[in-house]
């Protein structure tokens, strides 16, 4: 949603076909997916407070079965690209891709990992090779290295375009300080550490729980997480009788800046291996939409030291710790926690790298030069 708003607003004129709700949707996206099938004026609505969006596009809901694994969806796509003259095909499904080459249209590729699934490799492959425009969109140099390491087919000049996740700036302009956005979601007063995303594995939740249980004068805010997720951890609080940590829930993204706004210090404690929605394991590729929020917003770091993080982050504008040791997150938090001017140190930094990962720089990026 985020990538289509920015080539919107760069003049284009955007369609957005995206898969009918399935059974295995979650359940906060089915929500706002199902308002596609209301009235146009009220599905946006919603949509644009969903994802915090300002900027209007055309979205509309193509049905797809499970059992063919979005192929249906993706050749039903890209014929109405080709039927309404599209000029390029922006995509995200790989098969897509295929489809859009095949088919005589230009084709940039959106990539969020590797290949997946017994014909993904081979799909991959195959497009590197097919007759026609095509670009592909990796969100790390990490994931790029990674997709080409084991081709030998060299890259042509264009070809490939990093394009890192990123964030609406002039949604963090003018943010009140901590203790003002404490008070205006009700919050009590007190040095605040926050942590915004989901609550499954390899975000770093038990190490999280870990450091409330040493830190008990400090208020911890998570923010986020299915409901599920959300209620396994409160009864888990509840049972140690942790009393610092304030559970929010889902938080629709237009709201999302005021809650980072709240906290001292940011935390991102992935782990080793992370696991997204669907499985897998992206810790090597990863491009976290938070690493840019939390920049915007212009508060003090603290993240799990991955190699693929130092493509954005550094010791400038971040304090990185060892990813699942404890004691290594404890030291450097209580250093933070006792250190105000270096806060402010990397909370100015980290503003000031936020400004080259726009989505709209993003979007001018990627179409530079293409088709």
């Amino acid at each position: 949603m985020k990538a289509c708003q920015a080539l919107a607003q760069l003049g284009h004129e955007v369609r957005l076909w995206v898969p009918s709700i399935e059974d295995e949707n979650k359940e906060i996206n089915s929500k706002a997916a199902q308002d596609l099938d209301q009235d146009e004026s009220h599905s946006w609505e919603r949509l644009a407070s969903f994802y915090g969006l300002q900027t209007r596009f055309e979205v509309e809901m193509i049905p797809a079965r499970m059992q063919f694994r979005r192929y249906d969806f993706s050749l039903k796509a890209v014929l109405r690209a080709k039927a309404t003259k599209a000029d390029l095909i922006y995509a995200w499904p790989l098969q897509a891709a295929v489809f859009g080459l095949s088919m005589h249209v230009p084709v940039a590729l959106e990539l969020h990992g590797p290949p997946e699934g017994k014909l993904g490799p081979g799909l991959f492959w195959l497009l590197r090779r097919m007759p026609g425009k095509r670009r592909f969109l990796p969100i790390t140099r990490a994931l790029a290295a990674l997709l080409l390491r084991k081709d030998a087919k060299p890259t042509r000049d264009g070809e490939v375009v990093i394009s890192p996740n990123g964030v609406d700036l002039e949604r963090y302009q003018a943010l009140p300080e901590p203790a003002v956005a404490r008070a205006s979601l009700g919050l009590r007063e007190a040095l605040t550490v926050g942590y915004t995303g989901h609550l499954y594995a390899g975000r770093g939740m038990g190490l999280l729980f870990e450091l409330a249980k040493r830190f008990p004068s400090v208020q911890f805010l998570w923010v986020g997480g299915r409901q599920a997720d959300e209620r396994a951890w409160k009864e888990r609080l509840d049972q140690e009788r942790v009393t610092n940590v304030v559970l929010t829930g889902f938080v629709e993204n237009l709201s999302l800046p005021s809650y980072q706004a709240a906290a001292d210090i940011l935390l991102m404690p992935y782990e080793r291996v992370i696991t997204g929605s669907s499985g897998g394991n992206s810790a090597e590729y990863c491009s976290p939409m938070k690493m840019f929020e939390y920049m915007a917003c212009g508060r003090a770091i603290l993240s799990s030291d991955l190699p693929v993080l130092h493509e954005v982050l550094n010791d400038a504008n971040c304090v990185f710790c060892t990813p699942e040791d404890v004691e290594s997150w404890a030291s450097a938090l209580e250093a933070l926690i006792k250190e105000p001017e270096h806060r402010t140190r990397l909370r100015v930094q980290a503003q000031k790298d936020a400004q080259a990962y726009t989505w709209l720089k993003r979007a001018q990026n990627a179409l530079a030069g293409f088709p």
